[in-house]
């Protein structure tokens, strides 16, 4: 007799109750409501274009870093000592052609075009200290539009960052809403009416940290090297000015 009941309790588990089927990822989104289901869509859209930004910026940094670095050993090529003539200065602005993508060259580029009008315009008796402030501006705009070329598409990394998680939580919101009414509707708080909301919900809510995490890591990387480019244009922006202050400006 103990052991029919020992066996009937064992037994019946598995006859009344049999194991749920896991849902998948696709399985949730099939089932998930239609404003759950846009949700999704938003996220998934801002998380590609994110990694689209990330991988154009990561190549865009590369090329400066690569590019830079060939400019500057040309530009300083025989030493701090070497003279500074026009000649060779108009040598370095032809050779900066070949590095568009560095900065550094740009910058150089637009001083040397500001000094090349003042010493045409007053020829070999130098420049004066008015002269030297134009070259100054027109080194400190070029080195403005470059950084404002660097920065481009980051904000999207900025606010993906910021506004992903509360966009999965309106999903989670959403979903949560649904499986109430579900329950209103059936009667029953049992899993199997209330499982899919939450489910779907929750899902949200991951979807839109997996679509916020990497793009603030990314975002603070590359803020991190356009802090290191601008230092870079800054010390080279001050370098081009001492050289023309110490061969051009008029005594």
């Amino acid at each position: 007799m103990l052991d029919h009941v020992l066996a009937t309790l064992v037994q019946a588990p598995t006859s009344a109750h049999p194991p749920a089927r896991a849902l998948g990822v696709l399985d949730l989104v099939g089932q998930a409501s239609l404003p759950v289901k846009a949700v999704l869509l938003v996220l998934v859209t801002m998380s590609v274009v994110c990694w689209f930004v990330v991988g154009a910026k990561l190549v865009r940094f590369v090329q400066v870093s690569a590019s830079t670095k060939k400019f500057l050993d040309a530009f300083w090529a025989g030493g701090d000592g070497q003279s500074w003539t026009q000649e060779r200065l108009e040598g370095l602005y032809t050779s900066a052609r070949g590095f568009e993508q560095s900065p550094t060259a740009q910058v150089f580029r637009a001083g040397y075009v500001e000094l090349a009008r003042v010493l045409g315009s007053i020829g070999e008796a130098g420049i004066t200290a008015d002269d030297l402030e134009n070259v100054e501006r027109a080194v400190r705009r070029a080195r403005n539009l470059e950084m404002t070329s660097l920065e481009a598409l980051l904000p999207l990394l900025a606010t993906t960052g910021a506004v992903g998680p509360f966009i999965g939580l309106l999903g989670t919101v959403v979903g949560i809403m649904f499986s109430f009414q579900e329950i209103a509707a059936n009667g029953s708080a049992s899993l199997d009416v209330v499982a899919p909301g939450i489910s779907e919900a929750l899902f949200a809510t991951a979807v839109g940290l997996v679509a916020a995490i990497p793009a603030v890591m990314a975002y603070n990387g590359f803020i991190r090297r356009l802090q290191v480019v601008d230092s870079d244009l800054e010390a080279f922006g001050y370098d081009f000015l001492n050289i023309v202050k110490r061969h051009y400006l008029r005594a």
